[in-house]
């Protein structure tokens, strides 16, 4: 008997509250906030230390890895960047009238617009792509000038009310177009 409780080992307290706290931590996260792919990196490592946390018989090495893991995972997530002022601006610059401002001027405006746009419309954009799109817009709106009288760089008159969307779609359409023949040559 006496062998038998020499033999016995003191079973191992693990400490599973710091796992569990993270755990919560990102369960109370809203989805929606955040960049898509960074979230969906994140969910396996949840479900991990899901597992460790619902398991009995897990060692501390084990909940201390889950908790790691999902730390790690935590603060790769990345916010989703707020547009509202990228999209005023690209509202404010198709709104504008192309004839009242000189060429040269008026298209950098238009490149910088299919720039922001392109930001715009990325759901894995940055914060510093959609503040580097805003600050690139805002310079270029600024640096419209005016066509002044008998200048002759300003677009004529026909009547047609030519919309920028116009001009965007087409250049999305040739993108395809050179895409699609890029790849072609490819293959």
């Amino acid at each position: 008997l006496q062998a038998a409780i020499n033999g016995l080992e003191e079973a191992e307290v693990v400490d599973k509250s710091l796992l569990e706290a993270m755990v919560n931590k990102v369960l109370g996260l809203e989805e929606d906030k955040y960049i898509p792919s960074t979230w969906q990196a994140m969910l396996p490592e949840l479900e991990a230390a899901q597992e460790v946390l619902g398991n009995e018989k897990a060692t501390q090495a084990e909940v201390d890895e889950a908790c790691d893991a999902l730390t790690r995972a935590y603060l790769n997530l990345r916010l989703k960047p707020n547009k509202d002022l990228l999209a005023d601006l690209i509202n404010k610059a198709n709104g504008l009238n192309s004839a009242s401002y000189t060429t040269n001027t008026w298209a950098v405006v238009e490149n910088e617009v299919i720039k922001a746009q392109a930001v715009l419309e990325d759901p894995e954009a940055s914060v510093v792509e959609v503040k580097a799109a805003e600050k690139a817009l805002t310079k270029a709106l600024e640096g419209l000038e005016l066509v002044k009288a008998g200048d002759t760089t300003a677009s004529i008159k026909t009547g047609d009310a030519v919309s920028m969307m116009y001009s965007l779609l087409g250049l999305a359409v040739a993108s395809l177009g050179f895409y699609e023949n890029k790849k072609r040559k490819r293959e």
